[in-house]
């Protein structure tokens, strides 16, 4: 076990060696660390959280249990661990687990560090599994740190230009980065090398699939999960509905459907957002599918054509789950009695903050005049002054009947 933990160390240290880039967070490092709760670090696959959590704790003393690791788990006893941690680790004041969740048992074991006063930092995977998991075995006993792919603001901060603070001449560069993220998204594997953008992605698409999904749920008919996917993935921004796509996909039954979807939730490949109504009616309407990151849908969906209308309006979603909007409770989509949709309303508690429309390009009066009467018309139905319209790069002001309506590109939302 003791040469077990030494490989790790190894591992961990020369991990540690790597240059990154500093992810932009709301949460305050310093705040996390010296508060006794648990830290659990949660997102999709391959989008950093493991190097997030090492550069946490980049300065300070921690131990190190990476259980994506087949020696570990074989060899595993939980004394022993813990008495060679003493060893390999003299006098550390935290302790990283990445992916935990492999282990048999992981929530109880974890209770019992967390009861003996252990500063613990976690990493994991699965959306499902990791929160709810650990709102049951240790509810108020931990807080949780959301990771995503990088996002535009960290997608120029790679490309050493500063979103906020562009000069004249690097607009055409900020152009095509803008373009290039609207296209690719923001995987961290891949922005350094968007040749291997699509490969790179259909991969782990796949793998998230057999790994996340089938795997663990004992999915027999994994052609229809996979089915699934696809027809999501190719239908992003779309209002979808279970029974809908029972026909569609010609599958066994409703439930069967509702099931493989809340699967595909899980491990934070895609989103399902209700439409803003009466409770009962919420729950009835279809809703609207987004995807985690829209390289995804360059790598999978069968048809780009005309696409970049959605690919925005998937990005600002995107943006604005980072931002803490929760499907559930905060953000929703909206149509009027005249059927006038809008993309997103933002609310807190029963207050409505912010109504956000997306349009690609509104350069043509038609669009134009559509896109206002819609977001006008939602406006007075909810009761709501606080108007956007987010476009690829339009800027100005509109009013109209009594509303203002700021326009505004991408790069500054």
């Amino acid at each position: 076990m003791k040469n077990i933990l030494l490989k790790q160390r190894k591992e961990r240290d020369e991990l540690m060696s790597r240059p990154y880039l500093l992810r932009r967070n709301v949460q305050d490092t310093d705040l996390l660390l010296n508060s006794n709760l648990i830290k659990l670090i949660t997102g999709p696959r391959r989008v950093g959280k493991s190097t997030q959590a090492l550069l946490m704790l980049r300065d300070k003393n921690f131990a190190y249990l990476n259980f994506d690791n087949y020696p570990l788990l074989e060899a595993w006893d939980a004394n022993l661990v813990m008495r060679m941690l003493d060893d390999v680790y003299p006098g550390y004041e935290y302790i990283l687990l990445d992916e935990v969740q492999n282990l048999d048992a992981w929530d109880l074991w974890v209770s019992e560090l967390y009861r003996m006063g252990k500063n613990l930092v976690i990493a994991g995977s699965n959306a499902k599994m990791l929160s709810s998991e650990m709102a049951t075995v240790l509810t108020g006993k931990y807080l949780q740190v959301e990771m995503l792919p990088f996002s535009l603001e960290e997608f120029f901060d790679w490309n050493k230009l500063d979103l906020h603070k562009l000069e004249p001449e690097q607009k055409t560069e900020s152009l095509v980065l803008t373009d290039d993220y609207l296209r690719n998204g923001g995987y961290p594997e891949v922005v350094a090398s968007r040749r291997l953008t699509r490969s790179y992605l259909d991969t782990l698409f796949d793998s998230i699939i057999w790994k996340d999904v089938a795997k663990r749920h004992n999915v027999r008919n994994v052609t229809d999960l996979n089915n699934l996917a696809m027809y999501l993935v190719s239908n992003f921004c779309n209002p979808v509905s279970a029974n809908e796509l029972t026909t569609e996909l010609g599958f066994s039954s409703v439930n069967t459907t509702k099931k493989y979807m809340d699967y595909l939730r899980e491990p934070y490949l895609f989103y399902y957002l209700s439409r803003y109504n009466k409770f009962k009616l919420m729950k009835k309407a279809p809703r609207k599918v987004y995807v985690v990151d829209n390289g995804f849908v360059a790598s999978k969906a069968f048809s780009l054509s005309e696409n970049l209308g959605r690919l925005l309006e998937n990005q600002v979603f995107i943006e604005l789950i980072r931002r803490g909007y929760d499907v559930e409770r905060s953000m929703f989509y909206y149509r009027s009695r005249n059927d006038k949709e809008i993309d997103f309303v933002l609310r807190e508690g029963v207050r409505i903050l912010r109504l956000v429309q997306v349009c690609y390009d509104m350069s043509s009066p038609k669009t134009e005049k559509r896109e206002v009467d819609s977001i006008i018309e939602c406006a007075e139905e909810l009761k709501c002054n606080n108007l956007v319209i987010v476009t690829y790069q339009d800027k100005r002001t509109i009013e109209k009947d009594g509303y203002r309506i700021e326009v505004v590109p991408i790069t500054e939302f």
